[in-house]
């Protein structure tokens, strides 16, 4: 399924669970790596500039649906897509990563909540080795020496899946440039979700999610830092609707 942002398509390219499950064990089988990204309406309006992000997302090797209105316009284009935010896929990816002895870095957030979200991973999902966990600085940039030796770093404790908790673009940017550098390693841009695992953040309950309203649950969670983000994103939902209709 593709979509517009600006003068630039940008492609859903796994439709759901078990596509992604058969990509990732496949990766994790041949020791390849991969960067997976979460496309939801806000990395649709920041990819309508060119720039790094741009660049990093055509580099991502899996995008998925993250937010139902990436679904919706899938749905009106008749080619439907399954809802797979990032804080869905940690769990069962963890699970594929335990079965194939895959070690796990983390990557993001703070000391505090990488350590929370290991423990957290650790009683859910047995078997799992979580080998690294890096809470970058404040203002970390991740095209710069710093975060090469990150990644370097991440190799040389034996990680070949790891969980980027950085936010966009920052995550996608590292994620690709990860590729590069450790191409043996899988990256997953997961925002929030280690926040989520480790009880730093609260996500929306499963009723709010059900019913399409988990972005209301972040407005009034954190008004001053969302309202900009989602008033953006809801100014260009009308076009993309439009354009995803007139592909069906």
């Amino acid at each position: 399924m593709k979509f517009r942002a600006g003068d630039h398509d940008v492609t859903v390219t796994i439709d759901g669970w078990p596509a992604l499950e058969r990509a990732v064990r496949a990766r994790f089988a041949a020791g390849e790596g991969f960067a997976l990204a979460t496309l939801n309406l806000d990395h649709l309006t920041k990819l309508r500039d060119p720039g790094p992000f741009r660049t990093a997302y055509d580099a991502q090797d899996f995008v998925t649906a993250d937010g139902n209105p990436i679904v919706w316009c899938s749905r009106l284009a008749g080619q439907p897509v399954a809802l797979l935010p990032g804080s869905d896929m940690i769990l069962p990816i963890c699970r594929i990563a335990a079965e194939m002895d895959v070690p796990l870095g983390l990557v993001g957030s703070t000391d505090d909540s990488l350590t929370g979200a290991a423990t957290a991973l650790a009683a859910q999902v047995p078997g799992l080795r979580v080998v690294a966990k890096v809470a970058p600085p404040m203002g970390f940039d991740p095209t710069s020496p710093a975060a090469d030796e990150i990644l370097r770093g991440l190799s040389a404790a034996g990680v070949r899946l790891c969980f980027l908790a950085l936010g966009a673009p920052k995550q996608e940017i590292l994620a690709a440039r990860g590729r590069q550098i450790v191409p043996e390693i899988g990256f997953a841009s997961i925002g929030a979700g280690l926040d989520f695992l480790s009880g730093q953040q609260t996500r929306a309950p499963s009723w709010v999610r059900r019913l399409a309203l988990e972005w209301l649950w972040r407005l009034l969670g954190s008004p001053r830092r969302m309202a900009a983000r989602y008033g953006a994103a809801f100014r260009d939902l009308p076009g993309h609707l439009w354009r995803s209709w007139r592909m069906r």
